[in-house]
């Protein structure tokens, strides 16, 4: 048998973002389909939404406190079962309860507990990896959600085009092989810790810690930029262009994603020449100009134009925030990185609920709320502005 190493272990962190695309994004897909089928109101579907990222949060806090202590292999390899039993689930659950809105609840719950251990894991098992450039390796482990998100959209557009959207069932069953694959890929590849047992900082280490405070708002700031946008880039486009579901999903979503995970890629391959610090704080400001376009931009063309933007401007500020903290922390742990998981959530929450309430006051007007967004890439700049400035000092 071949002899695996880091490379493998690497790879395998790649499928477990792709993974993590999955769980995220092909429920969605089929919200529409759940109302009709299962009879189930628009008010339950926005719960299940609730369910996913609430058990996220939970998994990132307990994770965060317990994984340094039980070693990386069990839960990562626990989060892809879980994944991949969440997914066929969704097939299965359903029809074996009587409301089969609690069989999509524990599902989404399943799949949920694996994407929270994967946000929280993967990261730290990467930055443990001995590679020489850990930003440039960090931004592209980071570009395959992207290419996940991508794939997932339009795969299942293709499947559900030629085979129909009743057979989803089925579709569900063959995306839980990419994390039932993975799951045995994990158990066999070599991993290390990230730091050796006792050096990682505690809570009280952490929380006493000024910077790690700046980091967890680039944390948050950096999920709300990018899913403000990209939640509610379909509804946008639609509304925007009034064009069909499936023209606004590849001039919303799918667009964003391509494009945030170009400018990973970008990072990737030029980190080494390009100041990280400086690069985010140009994102930032460009993430601001793309709102702005969004929000105001009199011709629906630029609007979309400020979208497209939006993905290639947040691209590097999620694993951006991670290098330079595991640079700058660098007995933070997997405890850090848990917490930044969770900041990065609430950041996922915050950022297009603002959006939402924002709208419906302006009487549904998206631009009105993505106008409102704008808050979180100007914060993160200045963040990123002043911490430049200290250090310079």
């Amino acid at each position: 048998m071949k002899t695996l190493t880091y490379n493998h272990t690497i790879f395998a962190s790649y499928i477990g973002y792709i993974t993590q695309a999955i769980v995220n994004n092909f429920a969605p897909l089929l919200f529409l389909t759940f109302q009709r089928s299962f009879s189930i109101s628009v008010e339950k579907i926005t719960l299940l939404i609730t369910f996913n990222f609430l058990t996220q949060l939970i998994v990132d806090m307990v994770a965060a406190k317990y994984v340094d202590r039980i070693g990386y292999r069990i839960p990562v390899v626990a989060a892809h079962v879980f994944a991949a039993a969440g997914l066929v689930g969704l097939a299965v659950f359903p029809y074996l309860f009587a409301d089969p809105f609690t069989g999509l609840v524990l599902a989404i719950v399943l799949y949920a507990v694996g994407g929270g251990l994967i946000e929280v894991l993967v990261s730290p098992i990467v930055e443990a990896c001995p590679t020489e450039n850990k930003a440039s390796v960090m931004s592209l482990l980071h570009s395959f959600y992207c290419w996940g998100q991508v794939g997932v959209v339009l795969l299942s557009t293709v499947f559900f085009t030629l085979v129909g959207i009743e057979n989803w069932r089925t579709l569900a069953c063959i995306w839980a092989v990419v994390p039932l694959f993975n799951a045995f890929y994990y158990a066999k590849v070599p991993l290390l810790s990230l730091t050796e047992e006792g050096e990682a900082h505690s809570f009280r280490q952490l929380f006493s810690n000024k910077l790690f405070w700046l980091f967890v708002v680039l944390m948050l700031c950096s999920g709300a930029s990018e899913l403000s946008m990209s939640q509610w880039a379909s509804a946008f486009a639609e509304s925007g262009l009034g064009v069909s579901k499936a023209v606004g999903d590849l001039a919303g979503p799918c667009a964003f994603a391509v494009l945030m995970g170009i400018a990973r890629v970008f990072y990737a391959k030029f980190s080494e020449k390009v100041d990280l610090r400086k690069f985010m704080f140009g994102c930032g400001i460009l993430c601001v100009i793309s709102y702005l376009i969004a929000s105001f931009a009199p011709i629906p063309v630029l609007s979309l134009v400020g979208c497209g933007l939006c993905g290639l401007s947040v691209g590097i500020m999620w694993p951006g925030t991670i290098s330079l903290a595991s640079a700058r922390i660098p007995l933070g742990g997997t405890a850090m990185f848990g917490l930044f998981a969770l900041a990065g959530d609430l950041g996922c929450i915050t950022g297009p609920t603002l959006v939402g309430m924002v709208s419906g006051a302006a009487s549904n007007s998206l631009k009105a709320g993505l106008g409102a967004a704008v808050i979180f890439p100007a914060v993160l700049a200045i963040c990123l502005l002043l911490g430049m400035r200290k250090r310079s000092k």
